[in-house]
């Protein structure tokens, strides 16, 4: 059996505070279902049997129907493809979700808060969806496979190993329990990061969001493409599909020395068609720092994002010899620094940059 394993879509999710610049998060949303009907066309091309969805397809608050509609046409040209969704915390099966009040095509199944058992001659599918935004006990402990001479899928959004208390809420489940059940393949979702082949026969993958969603989604984003073949051997590997990919760049500013040369340098950095990316500014500054002015000037679209985490450039003992509040200031924190460790200089610089702000 051939399959397709993706998740954490999330259509329509609004990209805030993606971009200071404008209109990426309608490039984005493009973007959604550019690679999504890649995912499609790879199906028809190659004749998977099984297109597995683990949860978060669409953001519940935000999903246009008309976007429901593109979805639901997409699955209408694989008709022999069978679907099967897990909701997730951000698309749970409620009373007035698409899920509920759509009617989905015929190869679509859509699983609810009770695990199932779809069955057919050789594959068992078993699978559970949240019914709201938290979960925090799914029952897997009672789930038990009926028959192991089959091929057993489970496709679940769950939180593997969650520790903390935040973690919990998202169907936290021990990978040990999940092992134990003894599936041939786990379909999971809500951790963004791809997760598979780590450790020797990884049976729960994760096959991370479908495209990037933000800087802290860095690298490659795409879909998981598996073949379980009779005696059940287990082959799967990552396709990328996405359009562009997030990445950060430092760029240490302590030899500029005016705002022209710092977007000069800026516009000259080699950045690929593919790529968005964060500019983080770092080390001390020779002036002041406006990011907003920067974004008028740069030429390279694919800078979307500016920080500044630099430190202003003060000559503590040229200041020291002043008789004035900065002075007295200036000396105690030379005291300070002459014993101080490295993160006790970090603390130090920082709070000399806010009181000398403060003391203008």
């Amino acid at each position: 059996m051939k399959f397709v394993h993706v998740a954490d879509i999330h259509f329509d999710s609004p990209f805030i505070n993606l971009s200071d610049r404008e209109n990426l998060g309608d490039i984005k949303r493009l973007e959604q279902r550019k690679v999504f009907k890649k995912v499609i066309e790879y199906i028809k091309e190659n004749g998977v049997d099984f297109l597995f969805i683990a949860g978060d397809l669409y953001e519940q608050q935000y999903i246009r129907k008309s976007t429901i509609e593109y979805i639901n046409e997409l699955f209408k040209e694989i008709p022999n493809t069978k679907i099967y969704i897990s909701p997730g915390n951000h698309d749970p099966y409620i009373k007035n979700s698409y899920y509920n009040q759509f009617k989905w095509n015929d190869n679509v199944y859509i699983f609810s808060s009770k695990f199932e058992r779809l069955t057919s001659d050789s594959v068992d599918i078993y699978g559970y969806g949240f019914d709201d935004f938290y979960c925090t006990d799914c029952g897997i402990e009672n789930l038990k496979i009926e028959n192991k001479n089959k091929t057993n899928i489970l496709v679940i959004h769950s939180t593997i190993d969650g520790a903390n208390l935040e973690e919990k809420q998202y169907n936290s489940i021990p990978r040990r329990v999940l092992e134990e059940k003894g599936f041939d393949y786990v379909a999971t979702g809500h951790i963004h990061k791809l997760d598979y082949n780590t450790y020797p026969n990884q049976k729960i993958v994760y096959p991370g969001s479908l495209i990037s969603l933000g800087f802290d989604e860095l690298g490659e984003h795409g879909m998981i493409v598996g073949e379980i073949q009779e005696d059940k051997q287990l082959k799967i590997q990552f396709v990328p599909l996405s359009e562009d990919n997030f990445e950060e760049i430092e760029f240490d500013v302590t030899d500029i020395i005016s705002k022209d040369e710092l977007i000069e340098k800026i516009n000259d950095l080699d950045i690929q068609n593919n790529q968005l990316i964060k500019v983080i500014l770092t080390g001390k500054r020779n002036f002041e720092i406006d990011r907003y002015e920067i974004y008028k000037l740069l030429t390279n679209e694919r800078i979307i994002k500016i920080r500044d985490h630099t430190r202003i450039e003060y000559d503590l003992e040229k200041i020291a010899n002043n008789h004035t509040l900065k002075g007295l200031f200036a000396k105690e924190i030379l005291k300070e620094k002459e014993n101080a460790g490295e993160e006790e200089l970090t603390i130090i610089e920082k709070a000399v940059e806010i009181a000398f702000e403060a003391l203008e």
